[in-house]
């Protein structure tokens, strides 16, 4: 279904270069879901056409509006870019939107409070109980978010968290999870986790699916339609590569990201084993639980 992004962005024509059919909204109706994207990424351009890419396969009218904290400037963002295509969190906080994504950010190793813009994020969460239908944290948005309403702390791990991970569904009945196959593929990529322990003792989370190797995957708020996430089913096929082959060449200790390329063998292409699921999950959630 088509799909509405700030005019000129970048990251659309860029998802269209890639040969994705991606139909465009000209005009918004009552159908249309209002999405607002809290991008605090540090490659604004590539986070927003791995969702753009998402989204514009659901079966619903979107229009995707871009979100900024106001009180941290990107480095890896132009000014330009910013002002383009991004709006204020004090200019939206009056609005409501249908969802909310708010994605991770590579910053795990610092705690909550010694993060510049943490006070402004806690005022988001608190916001869009309010003003947001259903929200999605992912990655380190979910601990935090995990951490800001019901104090669970994230955990450093011995070594990064890196590859492609199987996972089980505990409530397959869920909407969420309609269409799903039994055992589902998601990209972990992070120094710090979640104990299960910590989630199964909070009343107030129910946790959704889970990995024997990478841990705990889905949660969400009982009594709301909030989800914390803490793989990247958005990532593209290549970000891992990405990230490997970065790591490689600055000399830093990094490990085959596994069940990744073919044979576990870098020179051999990535093995797509997770976007079918995550096109059914972005779809799942925007029609059962957006509106």
């Amino acid at each position: 279904m088509p799909i509405k992004v700030p005019a000129g962005l970048p990251a659309l024509q860029a998802v269209i270069d890639e040969g994705n059919a991606v139909e465009i909204l000209e005009k918004t109706t009552a159908r249309t879901f209002r999405i607002a994207l809290l991008n605090i990424m540090p490659m604004k351009e590539t986070t927003e056409a791995d969702f753009i890419r998402l989204l514009a396969t659901s079966d619903e009218e979107i229009e995707l509006t871009l979100m900024r904290l106001d009180t941290h400037t990107p480095k890896h963002a132009s000014p330009e870019h910013m002002s383009n295509y991004y709006h204020g969190f004090n200019e939206l906080k009056d609005e409501h939107f249908d969802g909310l994504i708010i994605t991770g950010a590579p910053i795990e190793k610092i705690e909550y409070e010694e993060v510049t813009y943490w006070p402004e994020l806690c005022t988001i969460f608190n916001w869009a109980k309010e003003h947001v239908t259903s929200t999605l944290f992912i990655c380190w948005a979910a601990q935090a978010g995990l951490y800001q309403r019901f104090g669970i702390q994230k955990h450093l791990l011995p070594k990064k968290m890196f590859g492609i991970f199987p996972h089980t569904i505990a409530r397959p009945e869920l909407p969420l999870f309609h269409d799903f196959d039994s055992t589902i593929y998601v990209p972990h990529s992070r120094h710090t986790e979640l104990h299960r322990e910590d989630i199964v003792a909070c009343d107030s989370i129910e946790l959704l699916s889970e990995s024997d190797i990478s841990g705990v995957y889905i949660m969400q708020e009982k009594d709301t339609r909030d989800f914390f996430i803490t793989g990247h089913s958005e990532y593209a096929l290549y970000t891992l590569d990405g990230e490997y082959k970065r790591d490689v060449s600055k000399g830093l200790p990094i490990e085959l990201p596994l069940n990744y390329y073919r044979d576990n063998d870098p020179a051999n292409e990535p093995v797509n084993l997770w976007q079918h699921t995550a096109r059914k999950l972005f779809g799942n959630w925007l029609k059962y639980y957006c509106k």
